[in-house]
């Protein structure tokens, strides 16, 4: 599951890894506010769960709060890869003497973790791997083992760098390396570390968790954060866990002469309160005239989903058909049908009678 910037950072400065100070904003007149507050020149900066946005537009520099309030008005008509800018990050503005390249990842073929280190930040690690990769540092980690402090001194030795930074650097990765262990991470990246005249700082921050390990990260699911959500323009709304499963039922829907109206993926372990949210989100799309809620229960209850639907269920007024398959299956369906909705087991069937229902709604 991947998160925004705004989240990522919040959790870098828990583990002691500095980051800019600042905001996030959703509107242009919250920018301008925000960048009164900073009182000093300020990044703009799209949040948005792909990558390239810089190269799209979406991160704009400012001097003061009425530029600041101008540019975000252009950000915010922006679409980085079919996606909305709903919210910026509105923070101080680094003046930059280096950039620096720290990441953790999992090499599955070594099933184990890789950290990577460069002098090259502010480039994509795959650009610097294709086109210079002698100036990648990497090694693998034992995930039973602490990673020590002499480790990341001997891998931070074999960068470029002043030799006063090592310390401080070793430090940082270590942090980094616990916070990725703790939040069961597939991916923690800061590109770029930057050298300022103040140190080092995470100019930008990366995290994606795993998906299977919600149960034990209930904050990302418990904070209010918006969901991975696509508005699209069809009639049929979709409530999904598992990317993979959303596209499935897209492109089933679009078989059977149905048109999907979002992309909305709840996630694994998805709480009540999550499902809650995502069929209050469905349910404001101006054009949907049914809701098709498919559910593959792993370490998703299909209880709990069926508690977050009975939560929202009196604020829709389209018909909803819900699939649940997998845990806690039958405890979830009897839930529903106690309170009048129908459970459907077959995927296809589900499909049709959704579509049935956008139609008949229409």
């Amino acid at each position: 599951m991947k998160i925004y910037e705004h989240q990522a950072k919040k959790i870098f400065a828990r583990y002691n890894i500095p980051v800019p100070e600042g905001e996030v904003a959703c509107s242009p007149e919250e920018v301008q506010q925000a960048a009164s507050r900073l009182d000093c020149p300020v990044t703009l900066k799209a949040q948005v769960l792909v990558g390239g946005r810089g190269k799209a537009g979406g991160i704009k520099f400012a001097d003061n709060p009425e530029e600041a309030r101008r540019l975000a008005e252009e950000l915010f008509a922006l679409e980085i890869k079919d996606l909305p800018v709903e919210s910026l990050l509105v923070e101080e503005k680094l003046t930059i003497e280096e950039e620096l390249y720290l990441g953790l990842t999992i090499d599955r073929s070594a099933k184990r973790p890789v950290l990577m280190l460069s002098t090259e930040g502010g480039v994509d690690i795959e650009e610097v791997a294709a086109e210079t990769p002698d100036k990648i540092i990497s090694s693998h980690l034992e995930p039973g083992q602490k990673f020590e402090l002499y480790q990341a001194r001997e891998l931070i030795s074999r960068l470029d760098i002043p030799s006063s930074l090592l310390n401080k650097l070793s430090q940082l990765l270590i942090n980094l390396y616990r916070l990725y262990q703790e939040k069961d991470a597939q991916i923690a990246e800061i590109n770029p570390l930057a050298l300022t005249a103040d140190g080092l700082c995470a100019a930008d921050a990366k995290l994606v968790i795993d998906e299977d390990a919600l149960f034990r990260q209930q904050e990302f699911e418990a904070d209010g954060e918006e969901l991975p959500y696509v508005e699209l323009e069809g009639t049929v709304g979709c409530i999904v866990n598992g990317a993979g499963l959303a596209m499935s039922t897209m492109d089933t829907l679009l078989h059977l002469g149905g048109e999907p109206a979002n992309f909305l993926d709840i996630g694994g372990g998805a709480s009540a309160e999550v499902m809650a949210r995502a069929l209050s989100k469905v349910s404001c799309h101006p054009e949907v005239r049914s809701i098709f809620i498919n559910i593959l229960g792993g370490i998703t209850r299909c209880d709990e989903v069926a508690r977050g639907i009975l939560q929202s269920i009196e604020e829709v007024e389209v018909p909803v058909v819900v699939r649940l398959r997998g845990t806690n299956e039958e405890e979830g369906s009897e839930l529903l049908r106690e309170n009048n909705l129908e459970v459907e087991k077959s995927m296809t069937a589900a499909t049709e009678k959704a579509i049935s229902a956008a139609k008949e709604w229409a």
